[in-house]
């Protein structure tokens, strides 16, 4: 393969990259970050040694154009986000869209999944330079972005993510947000409040417990109880179901998104237990879909467009020369009372 690589460049008259990498025996995108001294790559002494010896046997040479990009704007914002499926990213990703148009950028969108070379391409497009800036809507725990970005040059920050000590967090009230939660199931007269939570390593369901808890018992109210799950149809439905189970005093279930609304919703039919009579839902998040589901879903509604739009233009700040800053999107949370919540009556503790 390596003779065949090299042939191949030397009828071209140039060498590409990608021969440099095969004749290495690496990935396109490691033979980049190789070649451009990403300190932040982790390979073996030896295939860095390999990478720079096969660029030197074939005499790469970076292409004229894509050195000229790397010190210059290309126009364009990479927006990474956690899960394309999720209707609550198509808001932001909207707001940033728009947005970005306005300040004259193209919007570049990436989904973080936990698929092999993933995090590996995107680590590439930071090191080549092809984009102005990152907005950052998914920061696993460990996420290699989290090392890689401190020793770039590159603008960035965290979108609806909290990562502390970045000083880069670009957020909504999520605290607030399970304060008018509380708030509205208090005053239907619900009690003993029960929560469906993300995962307990991720910062949004982190905040949106945390105000919680708070909001709780600044009523007077018991401690909710809570189970958490993944932030989708089927988390809701599992942590729902596991919620009934252990803790039958519930009679008002508020949930950390739409999607793990609509899997509540599921297991509650699935045992039984008619929403609202038997137990109220609110779900953070309002989407149209809300009012088509059965029962049409009570929510709380957020910036989520705003939030997004905010993002662009605090990257665009950075890029201007302005410094990075933790913002929290000033709209206020708003409950849009439909039929899945309502007033307890006495009978509904009883029927636990």
């Amino acid at each position: 393969m390596g003779d065949d690589v090299k042939t191949m460049a030397a009828h071209s008259g140039r060498s590409r990259l990608i021969d440099v990498a095969e004749l290495a025996g690496v990935t396109k995108s490691v033979a980049s970050r190789v070649l451009n001294n990403d300190a932040t790559l982790s390979v073996r002494d030896e295939t860095r040694l390999r990478v720079l010896e096969s660029a030197k046997k074939l005499g790469y040479q970076p292409h004229v154009g894509a050195r000229a990009l790397a010190g210059s704007r290309t126009r364009a914002l990479a927006l990474l986000i956690p899960d394309l499926t999720n209707p609550v990213y198509s808001r932001i990703t909207r707001g940033a869209c728009f947005q970005a148009r306005t300040r004259g950028y193209a919007l570049l969108l990436a989904e973080d999944t936990a698929e092999e070379g993933v995090d590996e391409q995107f680590a590439d497009l930071v090191a080549s330079g092809r984009v102005d800036g990152l907005l950052i809507a998914s920061a696993r725990p460990e996420h290699p972005l989290l090392n890689m970005l401190p020793q770039t040059d590159i603008p960035y920050l965290f979108v609806n993510r909290s990562v502390s000590g970045s000083g880069r967090n670009i957020i909504m009230n999520l605290e607030a947000a399970s304060a008018c939660a509380v708030s509205h199931l208090r005053e239907l007269g619900h009690r003993h409040l029960g929560h469906v939570s993300g995962p307990e390593v991720l910062s949004p369901g982190q905040s949106r417990r945390i105000g919680l808890m708070h909001a709780a018992r600044e009523a007077g109210l018991p401690d909710p109880s809570v189970e958490y799950g993944d932030f989708s149809e089927k988390g809701g439905y599992e942590a729902t179901l596991r919620l009934v189970k252990h803790h039958p005093e519930v009679t008002a279930v508020y949930t950390s998104t739409l999607n793990q609304a609509i899997g509540a919703l599921h297991a509650l039919r699935e045992l039984g237990l008619n929403v609202p009579e038997r137990i109220s839902v609110i779900s953070y998040d309002d989407l149209p879909l809300a009012d088509y589901l059965q029962p049409p879903l009570t929510t709380i509604a957020m910036p989520l467009v705003e939030l997004g739009r905010t993002a662009v233009n605090a990257l665009c700040d950075q890029l201007n020369g302005g410094l990075p800053a933790d913002l929290i999107i000033p709209s206020d949370p708003q409950v849009v009372t439909r039929k899945s919540t309502a007033r307890m009556n006495p009978e509904q503790s009883l029927l636990a």
